[in-house]
């Protein structure tokens, strides 16, 4: 899908995202966005959770 494919796709699910703010992601960011939006359900005990298993859960910072 073409940078432009997914943001359509998107904003046809998740109506509050401007073209302008999802522009800003590469294409590999916006297939995982969409990819999350399809894994999507209602909240609750029986609700589950995706995680990327190549970005970490955690980052840190070390100050100059």
């Amino acid at each position: 899908m073409s940078k432009l494919q997914l943001i359509e796709s998107i904003r046809r699910v998740n109506r509050t995202a401007s073209e302008e703010f999802l522009t800003r992601f590469d294409e590999t960011t916006l297939h995982d966005y969409l990819r999350r939006l399809s894994l999507q359900q209602r909240r609750g005990p029986a609700s589950t959770w995706t995680r990327n298993t190549t970005i970490p859960a955690v980052t840190t910072r070390v100050a100059a």
